[in-house]
């Protein structure tokens, strides 16, 4: 059955070419909307280019007819701009001046001269609610979320292995049909993997006795860089043994890792110290500097607005990068704070030297970066045409670095299945170019106060 889909603006703005989305149903666009759009072009970060991509589309669309009258979409759908409804009545504790509630005029306004359902598709929530409130259908836009009933892929897995293969896996490494899972009934489950996936194998005869492996090429194949030591670090569980080898592995190899974990799993932490060994400890020359950057959850273009240079605006947004920094450049935990002027001088060096380099995310658009060891912390802030942008934006011989929490969004109109973390890993599981792993909550390395904290609270 067609439908009607009314789009708000925040829509556009997080998808500029979502008015392609809807199949062959008939899409509205308020004239609400195109004044938002207005407001918008000239602003600054992801906002103002993807109002700037909105436009750009409807005047080629323009191009095809009139848009108040309605044009034809390729999908075999139509587009058309509807102007208010100006004697449909709202109640009377929803102002007609309000932007938000002019768009649901419009919408009561096609419920009642259209046999068509009406959908008003919005990523504000209290926007959804207003519209059940009048009776208007209301949906969130969700041709880049990660399906409702699928559960976020994770990297890893735990299987059962015989004896015998258990024995030789680290001379032969495991066929993939050889390992297997049991259900609350026992029995043996068949299991699909995908390429890179990693695996902590149990003995079926002594399920304490376990080995690390990653799945390559229908294989199970033993871990290559578990007895490496990067800055010095050691691995304190299975998910740091995965993590550091997904980091090692060279940029021709594994050019995107995706790491998904609480605060605390030393996401962060690792991802430098990686970085810190290859530059520093024993410079391989595979990059040329570490490049950190953290998306503003205020969004992108509010740092235009602080003072001070581009250093001075993005400080605040990498102090958790400088705690870690503290800790690897100086790992006396008992002397480390002595002298905090020396402490801050090699953090200080390091950066002069340009071997760290931190930059607000909405200044890596349009650039190509070659030759660099890429960590995007806190990457659930981003949205997936950012996550998109940041991955097609890597170079020849770079490595991309996401690190985030799928479940601690501060960003506006994103949440667990929207953001560009989990979108990404989404689309790219699978790849032998992508590597990925889920920290667990169990895996914190933290105080003792965090694990109890995180075991009390959930």
């Amino acid at each position: 059955m067609i439908k009607t889909y009314v789009l708000d603006t925040n829509v556009l703005i997080q998808a500029p070419d979502a008015l392609r989305c809807f199949e062959d149903n008939q899409v509205v666009l308020p004239l609400a909307v195109l004044e938002e759009l207005d407001n918008l072009k000239k602003a600054e970060g992801e906002r103002g280019a993807n109002a700037r991509a909105a436009i750009r589309l409807l005047e080629r669309l323009r191009g095809a007819g009139d848009l108040t009258k309605g044009v034809e979409l390729e999908n075999g759908g139509s587009l058309r701009v509807e102007k208010n409804f100006i004697d449909v009545k709202l109640p009377e504790d929803l102002p007609e001046d309000r932007m938000d509630n002019r768009i649901l005029k419009i919408c009561l306004g096609l419920s009642q001269t259209e046999e068509r359902q009406v959908v008003l598709v919005t990523k504000d929530i209290l926007l959804r609610i207003k519209a059940q409130m009048i009776g208007i259908r209301a949906e969130d836009f969700t041709s880049e979320q990660v399906r409702e009933d699928m559960d976020q892929y994770r990297g890893r897995t735990d299987v059962f292995v015989s004896e015998e293969n258990f024995r030789e896996f680290k001379k032969k490494g495991i066929p993939l049909k050889e390992v297997y899972r049991v259900d609350g009934e026992g029995k043996k489950l068949n299991l699909e993997f995908f390429e890179n996936e990693f695996v902590i194998l149990h003995n079926e005869m002594s399920p304490d006795k376990t080995q690390l492996g990653r799945v390559e090429n229908e294989k199970i194949r033993k871990l290559e860089y578990k007895k490496s030591r990067p800055y010095g670090i050691n691995p304190r569980n299975a998910g740091q043994y995965f993590l550091q080898e997904a980091l090692m592995q060279p940029a021709e190899k594994a050019p995107l890792v995706i790491v998904k974990g609480m605060a605390g799993t030393s996401k962060t932490f690792y991802a430098l110290a990686v970085g810190l060994e290859k530059l520093l400890n024993h410079p391989t020359g595979e990059y040329r500097r570490i490049l950190i950057c953290r998306p503003n959850a205020q969004f992108d273009d509010d740092i235009g607005f602080l003072p001070g240079d581009e250093k001075e605006k993005i400080s605040p947004l990498l102090r958790p990068i400088m705690d870690n920094l503290e800790q690897l450049i100086d790992s006396d935990e008992e002397s480390r704070y002595e002298d905090e002027r020396e402490l801050q001088g090699k953090i200080d060096e390091i950066f002069e030297r340009g071997l760290i380099q931190a930059e607000a995310l909405n200044f890596i658009r349009g650039r190509s970066i070659v030759k660099t060891y890429l960590i995007i912390d806190e990457a659930q802030n981003m949205t997936p045409r950012q996550a998109k942008g940041i991955i097609t934006r890597a170079g020849k011989d770079t490595k991309v670095i996401l690190l985030g929490d799928p479940n601690q969004i501060d960003r506006p109109f994103l949440d667990e299945r929207t953001n560009g973390l989990s979108y990404a890993s989404e689309h790219m599981k699978g790849s032998p170019l992508c590597w990925q792993v889920s920290m667990k909550a169990s895996e914190c390395e933290r105080s003792k106060l965090a694990m109890d904290a995180v075991q009390r609270m959930g």
